[in-house]
């Protein structure tokens, strides 16, 4: 690779962490290489053997700031396993109401506040004007309807585990308490508010994506293996599930148990990235990379779980059938048909009878020295797998976040792009 002229664009903004991308020209000035640095070293693989494994849902949540409930969930399952306990059916309801929480923020804040500066001003806009303080100006009203909405998500997760960011919840066995009739109430007000500014941002999307059908055919737009949980009618399952692994192409893949992927999923290691490269291990490494999130898991579904989802599920098949489904940019609408589909389900577990249960923890001790909590986070599965001595004493970790499953992917995207 020639060293005659570099681009480096560092820091990466409206991103969840940090990263810098570095384009390689050649002596013509021809882009020869392109890559997409995660520039942070965190660790936690690490840094947590030595801990009880009863600490790791609270320790590993603070991998991300914007997904802690996730980490959360998935760090806890992972300690179900270790004790060997079937956690009760109110402490579930009650987890995947906190992760629905969690989705609704979390779309929400991308889509509101990351995405829309680009999708209504314009790539090529003013970058002092392309901010969400822009939005705020221009747009005011679709501004407050994504405060709203997200503001909605860190109620969810507040009324559960006292506030929004880092809550205490989820603990090995269950939960830490119930959800008061009075909270189930209050959030059950908020669903009409809710519901526009999704549609809204639905409405939006749709016509933004007419408008641009060029431009998304030909940004990142290719195919590629897609990997997420599914329940047995083939519809993402953001708290439980199978393990699917299918190609765009509608090829058959494979579906397995969350706590098995070692046998499918492998991972790569280059000297240039703290990120390590998940891939499909029968089709080796580069061509087993895959992706996963929004777009992967409204691609590979059979359909969505809710009825005015996957109503928006079909439209958006409709309009995307001529060769536009695998382009990066419908992150952003796949990511709206997923909140619709959250708020559904919120909806629905927040009106049934057993949400207000007392029901809420199984004890036990360490019956298995491994565990794995296999979960979705917005951005994409989380793999958390530990391994404990007789004592709980955490001996392994290995974790395996979105970001690192979109790892590979996220560089060819880079890379088509420059």
């Amino acid at each position: 690779m020639s060293d005659n002229r570099k681009i480096t664009i560092n820091p990466i903004s409206r991103i969840e962490g940090h990263g810098k991308v570095v384009i390689h020209l050649d002596s013509d000035g021809n882009v020869e290489d392109a890559k997409f640095h995660v520039t942070q070293f965190r660790g936690y693989e690490r840094f947590c053997q030595g801990r009880p494994f009863e600490e790791m849902p609270i320790i590993t949540q603070r991998i991300c700031g914007i997904c802690p409930v996730s980490h959360q969930l998935a760090s806890a399952k992972a300690c179900d396993a270790i004790l060997g306990v079937r956690i009760p059916d109110t402490a579930t309801a009650l987890r995947r109401l906190i992760h629905m929480g969690q989705f609704i923020q979390s779309h929400a804040l991308h889509f509101f506040y990351l995405a829309s500066p680009d999708l209504l001003f314009g790539w090529d806009s003013d970058p002092e004007v392309r901010n969400v303080v822009g939005v705020i100006g221009a747009y005011p009203a679709i501004a407050k309807k994504g405060i709203h909405l997200r503001k909605f998500g860190q109620d969810v997760i507040r009324a559960l585990g006292g506030k929004s960011v880092h809550p205490a919840y989820a603990i090995p066995g269950g939960v830490i308490n119930c959800l008061a009739e009075r909270e189930r109430d209050n959030l059950l007000t908020g669903f009409a508010q809710a519901y526009d500014a999704c549609y809204t941002a639905l409405d939006f999307i749709k016509e933004w994506l007419e408008k641009n059908r060029f431009e998304i055919k030909r940004f990142a737009n290719y195919e590629s293996l897609l990997a997420g949980l599914v329940d047995d009618a083939g519809c993402p399952d953001m708290y439980n599930g199978k393990l699917r692994i299918r190609h765009s192409s509608g090829t058959p893949g494979v579906e397995f148990d969350p706590e098995d992927y070692l046998k499918f999923i492998a991972e790569h290691v280059e000297s240039w990235s703290y990120l390590k490269f998940p891939y499909f291990k029968e089709h080796g490494f580069p061509q087993g990379f895959y992706r996963v999130g929004p777009l992967a898991r409204i691609n590979m579904a059979d359909a969505v779980s809710t009825p005015k989802a996957q109503a928006e599920l079909l439209i958006y098949r409709e309009k995307t059938r001529d060769g536009l489904s695998g382009s990066t940019l419908l992150f952003h609408y796949a990511r709206m048909i997923e909140l619709l589909n959250c708020l559904e389900a919120a909806e629905k577990l927040l009106q049934s009878e057993a949400i207000c249960g007392t029901d809420i923890q199984n004890r036990g001790h360490v019956s298995n020295n491994e565990g794995v909590g296999v979960i979705e986070a917005p951005r994409g599965t989380l793999i958390h797998h530990y391994k404990v001595d007789k004592h709980g004493v955490i001996e392994d970790v290995n974790l395996i976040v979105a970001t690192g499953h979109n790892n590979y992917a996220m560089n060819l995207s880079v890379g088509m792009v420059a």
